[in-house]
């Protein structure tokens, strides 16, 4: 079976815009989350709560090339350029037919959407509207736009799937490079930030309300005092491809792709399964051929709601007991949805090169409902990181695990 590295990384967070960034942010406790006043004027939303992307100018000069793209596509484009310069792959290599694609995102751009609803249903009538406005939001627009920015002409595969869109794209990618239908794959995740992102989860009371005031103490994963999650922007491409290729070339490696396991609970669109979340652990562990014991730290999906955390806590502790270092991201930076999976590997491969574990940021008491488990809490925990697991889960019951290590 062919072995499969990480070449390129780029990296779009309400924390940092590279390697350099997120872990100077991650060791320093700083946080992403920022009060949004412009909320107050959308009725009935409680929270004021988000993560933005702030000080980046984002890709994309060619007018022709970007006109069918929303924020959340040109975030996904400027990550992706970051990860193809890191990786230091040319045009040719790029549009070669054994590179391939994958990306998702929750949905497209949602502010697209509402510049093109309004005027439609205000007037009943689809008259001014530019010919690129359904490009622009519909569900693949980050990876059709990619595909068609860098022509390329090997598989492109759309992974929209909420929470777990960044992190089975990157799965996919391993598993075409394993299988050989590709030798490299350009993998990740994106997200715009938007009003109408915050109010899907207020209706469903699992936004944090109760920390508009202090925007830096929330989200707070596994917490007792935790209200909800935090919706943020952002966006993770990695450049994944054969040991073989990548050595032929030269090509410097951030880590290598192990494992990548993937399941369904099959029970409840909204409510999760720890059992579930427990089964795709390991299949993550099978698929890395590694057991629990092998893996030195596990990036946490933990977002900061109620029986979400509850029944991560129960997953982890089912298969790893407390024996290993446990912590969320989200507490930092919020929840960058469909992008999660892809960032989150970033900030793996961050903590893996850098030796440390960053903590769960806002995490000072653990709910005692929660499974015992080895949070990291307080400042970083220095360590030698060689394999990692980054876990997400999402809507509909689909989870999924992804095993990185140190070569």
């Amino acid at each position: 079976m062919r072995r499969v590295v990480i070449t390129g990384l780029g990296l779009l967070t309400p924390i940092g815009h590279d390697l350099d960034q997120v872990t100077a942010a991650l060791r320093e406790g700083k946080s992403g989350v920022r009060v949004q006043p412009e909320w107050a004027k959308i009725g009935h939303l409680a929270t004021r709560l988000a993560g933005e992307v702030r000080g980046v100018t984002l890709a994309g000069k060619d007018r022709k090339k970007i006109r069918s793209m929303g924020r959340v596509a040109r975030l996904a484009l400027t990550a992706t350029e970051a990860a193809l310069a890191d990786a230091g792959l040319s045009a040719e290599e790029v549009s070669d037919p054994r590179t391939g694609l994958a990306y998702g995102s929750t949905h497209g751009s949602s502010s697209a959407y509402v510049d093109f609803a309004r005027p439609l249903f205000a007037r009943d009538s689809f008259e001014g509207l530019p010919s690129t406005s359904y490009l622009k939001f519909m569900s693949h627009t980050c990876v059709a736009n990619l595909a068609q920015y860098y022509g390329i002409t090997g598989r492109v595969q759309s992974t929209c799937a909420a929470c777990v869109s960044g992190s089975q794209a990157i799965g996919a990618g391993l598993e075409a490079i394993r299988a050989g239908a590709a030798d490299r794959m350009i993998c990740g995740g994106a997200e715009e930030l938007h009003w109408t992102h915050a109010g899907v989860f207020d209706v469903m009371l699992a936004t944090s309300t109760q920390y508009n005031a202090s925007p830096s103490t929330s989200p707070r994963p596994f917490d007792a005092n935790r209200d909800g999650l935090v919706v943020s922007e952002g966006a993770g491409t990695v450049v994944l491809e054969a040991l073989e290729v990548a050595e032929a070339r030269g090509a410097r490696v951030h880590a290598e792709l192990i494992g990548y396991g993937t399941n369904c609970d099959g029970t409840h669109v909204t409510n999760p399964s720890a059992e579930g979340m427990a089964d795709a652990i390991r299949l993550g562990l099978a698929s890395a051929g590694l057991s629990a014991e092998d893996i030195d730290y596990v990036n946490a999906h933990a977002t900061g709601t109620d029986v979400g955390d509850l029944a991560e806590s129960r997953a982890v502790h089912d298969v790893f007991a407390d024996r290993v270092p446990v912590s969320s991201v989200k507490g930092a930076m919020g929840h960058t949805l469909g992008a999660c999976g892809a960032i989150e590997v970033g900030l793996c491969v961050a903590m893996m090169r850098g030796g440390f574990i960053a903590p769960t940021k806002n995490l000072e008491a653990v709910d005692p409902r929660c499974a015992p488990l080895d949070h990291v809490m307080g400042p970083p925990r220095e360590a030698r990181l060689r394999t990692v697991m980054s876990n997400n889960f999402a809507f509909g019951g689909i989870n999924t695990s992804l095993v990185l290590r140190t070569l």
